[in-house]
């Protein structure tokens, strides 16, 4: 089940409600805006609100399934975990009513997403679950990365390219 949900609010909700609106509303309509505001409704809004909820009402499902820790004790610092996603996932999700909120959910999610993809990356002994999680985790960081490297050439021009040297080199 938790490959399927994430698939979903990764990948196919995203994708099919830019495709969605652009069909709608038979819009023109920035592809980069509508990605920006799709992927961080989706993947940080929905994913991590979701992923919060979980962590901060059943921390042993993430503690065991995700993490391999047998110690109930460590239920404390999953629970905390699931405040840091509920307070990006509700970011995220509150995007959608305020779009200028979009890059900095965008920047905040991203960066989270990066970070524990990579983190995932350098386990030892990862389990499917773990890898599964690195691989959507770095996926879904670098469409962030590509949407924001986009959001800031068409908010602050594509940097200029030097001229070509004049005259004769000694």
């Amino acid at each position: 089940m938790y490959p399927v949900v994430v698939v979903m609010l990764l990948g196919v909700l995203p994708v099919g409600s830019i495709i969605a609106e652009l069909a709608i509303y038979h819009s023109s309509a920035d592809f980069i805006a509508l990605t920006g505001k799709w992927f961080t409704f989706w993947a940080i809004g929905a994913r991590l609100l979701t992923a919060g909820l979980m962590q901060t009402l059943n921390p042993g499902y993430t503690r065991q399934n995700i993490f391999e820790v047998t110690d109930e004790n460590a239920n404390d610092i999953v629970r905390e975990l699931g405040f840091g996603n509920l307070a990006l996932g509700i970011l995220g999700a509150l995007s959608i009513l305020t779009p200028a909120w979009t890059p900095g959910a965008a920047l905040a999610g991203g960066l989270y997403y990066g970070l524990a993809g990579m983190r995932h990356a350098f386990s030892k002994a990862p389990n499917d679950q773990r890898k599964f999680a690195m691989i959507s985790d770095l996926a879904v960081a670098a469409v962030f990365a590509l949407y924001l490297f986009a959001f800031y050439l068409i908010q602050h021009g594509a940097p200029p390219v030097p001229a070509p040297a004049t005259g004769t080199a000694i």
